[in-house]
């Protein structure tokens, strides 16, 4: 199974394509795709689309999975992570990608054991499990989201629970 997974900002957008081959986990691609904050916003998230899209391309994954929204304490940030997930939900729809959404909480308890991990166990999680050494928190993030999917997709498969399309 090779995993899309996706960390999304408007800011600064992670992605981590993860192939799953028994309990073994491999990374085949990681990132992040940035926006400036001078740039106006319906180009920021032309660029994310098309950033996202140029990654399924190359990378071609089964199946993507994304942080899902959590209320942010500040609405103009909410505001704009909400725009960068439809942008980033939008290239996946065009590749036809079944989507998962994973809470914040889920990842880290799948990664980490510890639902409030915070982003350096994370991300030394990450490492430890793939041997891959992130760029940034973002895509570190976002390898976490496909490994989460991946370790869980099985069982949800196995259950019934769909992916959206």
């Amino acid at each position: 199974m090779i995993v899309l997974g996706i960390d999304p900002g408007l800011a600064n957008t992670g992605y981590g394509v993860v192939r799953r081959a028994g309990s073994r986990m491999d990374v085949l691609a990681h990132g992040t795709i940035r926006t400036k904050a001078a740039t106006p916003t319906e180009d920021r998230l032309l660029a994310l689309h098309d950033g996202l899209a140029a990654v399924i391309a190359e990378q071609d994954p089964e199946v993507a999975a994304i942080e899902s929204f959590f209320v942010h304490p500040v609405s103009k940030a909410a505001m704009g992570m909400a725009a960068a997930r439809g942008a980033l939900l939008v290239s996946c729809a065009q590749a036809g990608l079944a989507v998962a959404e994973y809470t914040p909480t889920a990842i880290k308890q799948s990664i980490s054991g510890n639902g409030r991990a915070g982003k350096d166990q994370v991300r030394a999680m990450v490492t430890r499990l793939t041997g891959v050494d992130a760029d940034t928190d973002h895509s570190a993030d976002a390898i976490a989201v496909a490994i989460c999917h991946a370790a869980a997709g099985p069982l949800q498969a196995a259950i019934g629970v769909r992916e959206r399309r």
